[in-house]
């Protein structure tokens, strides 16, 4: 079963392909990977960020407040319909990471955003057997978030991702992105990823995610090859790439 609430601290780090490399050739002594990157190959994730219209979200997360939130649609690779989706409430306080989401159906979740309402026949659906358990302590939760800011669907943000569970089943868990691509239109999991690249050519953001201490192999790694935590966010990242596209569209006018 999936699980659907996440406490720990997540460190970030931008690394070059020599570095992602050099973990690569090291970290089958210490780690597992996720079952997803078969192959050894990336899987893809699909997320689509809500907030409102005025963006209000994103603005006081850049400020770097003790605590803020954030809204959103998973898929695990491009969805279809029918398929299984995820409905995320994240929030983070002094560095703790606090994530909580509950499943749906992608027609579902659709409905939710445009009506404001969970379909109160459920049970009785067109395909009762494909629909996934919902947590509902977690969805009144999320529920009053997107009403209290009345917030829809903003930002599509997709990836490809590694990522790597330690062996010895402590809670270090370590996620090497890259292919960040972003866009303000098409705002549906169904259709396939494309959109503006976050990352420089080159460039792999690596998340490091703990709620205890990151292993002592982990810390020497990072020392030898002297990489530095950054504040880098996804979301953070398009909507200040945004504004910056806006800017520029004026100064043309």
């Amino acid at each position: 079963m999936a699980i659907e609430v996440f406490n720990r601290r997540e460190i970030k780090y931008l690394i070059s392909n020599e570095d992602k490399d050099a973990l690569l050739s090291i970290i089958g002594q210490y780690m597992e990977s996720d079952p997803y990157n078969k192959g050894g190959k990336p899987y893809s994730i699909c997320n689509i960020y809500l907030d409102t219209e005025a963006d209000e979200l994103i603005r006081k997360s850049l400020e770097k407040p003790a605590f803020k939130e954030k809204i959103r649609l998973r898929s695990y690779g491009t969805a279809k319909p029918g398929d299984k989706v995820y409905l995320e409430s994240k929030k983070k306080f002094d560095s703790v990471v606090n994530k909580r989401r509950t499943a749906f159906l992608l027609e579902e979740a659709y409905e939710y955003f445009e009506s404001g309402k969970i379909r109160e026949d459920r049970e009785q659906a067109e395909n009762p057997g494909n629909a996934p358990k919902m947590n509902k302590q977690v969805m009144q939760e999320i529920d009053y978030i997107m009403n209290f800011y009345n917030l829809s669907p903003r930002v599509f943000i997709s990836y490809d991702r590694l990522a790597f569970f330690e062996k010895n089943n402590s809670d270090f868990r370590l996620t090497i992105d890259t292919n960040i691509q972003t866009r303000r239109e098409n705002l549906r999991l169904e259709v396939p990823a494309y959109g503006r690249q976050l990352l420089p050519e080159g460039k792999w953001l690596m998340e490091a995610k703990a709620f205890k201490a990151f292993p002592l192999w982990f810390v020497h790694f990072l020392s030898e090859r002297r990489l530095f935590s950054t504040s880098f966010s996804k979301y953070g990242s398009e909507y200040t790439a945004h504004l910056e596209e806006l800017k520029n569209k004026k100064t043309e006018i």
